[in-house]
């Protein structure tokens, strides 16, 4: 019989190289993305276990488009820029190129979505935003910017 501060310690080593294997396959998301709408570049980086989005702009200046979060439901948020926002976060990855149990916020329409990001390949993932069960939601394909 093994005593429980053995088991403990077993158990956290067995815990410890589970996570090491799936962090192994985790595919190279780092990098900046362009959004599926074309509008905007968003930077994709680690943050602790999962991942966090940042605007870093957009291909297409307009002196009509916002350069504020404008449709922000807090008032006090409406005149911070979106240039540096974060867009999305609280990812964690679940294997199988796939992130989930995040939200994605849309600054076009001030609203924010529970989220999974999903790797189709080495230029090319599938962001999907929903609300309630990801059946309720939208994807979007986002595809990688050359560095």
């Amino acid at each position: 019989m093994i005593p429980a501060l053995g088991r403990v310690i077993i158990g956290t080593i067995l815990l410890g190289i589970i996570s090491l294997s799936i962090a192994d396959d985790m595919p190279p998301i780092e990098g900046t993305w362009l959004s599926g709408d074309g509008d905007g570049w968003i930077e994709i980086m680690p943050a602790g276990d999962g991942l966090s989005g940042v605007i870093k702009g957009s291909p297409d200046p307009d002196d009509e488009r916002p350069d504020t979060d404008e449709k922000n439901p807090d008032p006090a948020l409406r005149k911070r820029p979106l240039s540096g926002l974060e867009l999305f976060g609280n990812f964690s990855y679940d294997g199988d190129g796939r992130w989930t149990g995040g939200t994605i916020y849309d600054p076009n329409s001030g609203k924010t979505y529970r989220c999974i990001i999903t790797w189709v390949d080495d230029d090319t993932l599938k962001v999907r935003g929903y609300i309630g069960v990801p059946m309720l939601g939208r994807t979007e394909t986002w595809t990688r910017v050359p560095d």
